[in-house]
């Protein structure tokens, strides 16, 4: 299993436009996904209710993991778009 961790970058952490940006970025990736709380229960990453239930802030660790074959490049874009806390979705993702 492929998994990242990552310091999420949005002041607000993952709540509301910023989970809805990630979220879109996880469907958007075409492989399973997860996201946790360091050392919490992983939910599925593409679930808008499920991302909002974590209650992530800012500056906390989350971890994203795949089991997927190719789930290393939709990790890394999903890593980025996490630590730098973005406010609308790059080309590339």
């Amino acid at each position: 299993m492929a998994e990242r961790r990552v310091t999420i970058g949005w002041a607000e952490g993952l709540h509301a436009r910023p989970a809805s940006i990630f979220v879109r970025a996880a469907t958007a990736a075409g492989v399973p996904i997860t996201i946790a709380k360091a050392d919490g229960t992983p939910v599925n990453a593409a679930s808008m209710l499920a991302v909002l239930g974590l209650g992530a802030q800012g500056g906390e660790e989350v971890v994203l993991a795949s089991d997927a074959d190719d789930a290393e490049v939709a990790l890394d874009r999903l890593a980025k778009l996490v630590a730098e806390g973005l406010e609308e979705l790059p080309e590339t993702v």
